[in-house]
């Protein structure tokens, strides 16, 4: 099995079960060794009272790509620690585009980037995560 097909593998079993990622209207667009792509529009549900989109939501969404960047090998992996800065406010309609990539894997611990930005490219947050696998793995090899 090659690494992308790896990938592919574990995205779809994770997939499967991560009914939190499906519920806030996320999709998978690009899977492969230690990055992930996961898109979604912002809806109305998913804007605060100053009428943009909720920081959490933002924080959800690179923190799904992270998700299936960092167990893109099939190892179960979690978050260990995360850190976001946002630099702009997603807006109901705009297209979110969370593009995370491993920086380092060394043992059990990794490194992951994820950059946000929307359909014309704009920044909207930068995300770093810290994994850390554990036990066990998304499908049998």
């Amino acid at each position: 099995m090659t690494p992308k097909e790896r990938a592919e593998k574990a995205s779809a079993a994770m997939w499967r079960d991560d009914n939190a990622s499906k519920w806030a209207g996320m999709e998978i667009t690009h899977i492969d060794e230690g990055i992930a792509t996961l898109e979604m529009t912002v809806e109305p549900h998913h804007c605060n009272g100053h009428g943009i989109c909720h920081g959490g939501v933002t924080f959800m969404l690179a923190d799904s790509a992270f998700a299936f960047a960092c167990n893109s090998r099939n190892q179960s992996t979690v978050a260990q620690h995360n850190v976001i800065s946002f630099t702009a406010p997603g807006r109901t309609g705009d297209r979110l585009i969370a593009k995370a990539r491993e920086v380092s894997l060394t043992g059990r611990s990794g490194i992951y980037d994820v950059t946000v930005t929307n359909q014309n490219d704009d920044l909207i947050a930068e995300f770093r995560g810290m994994s850390r696998a554990i036990k066990g793995q998304l499908f049998e090899e």
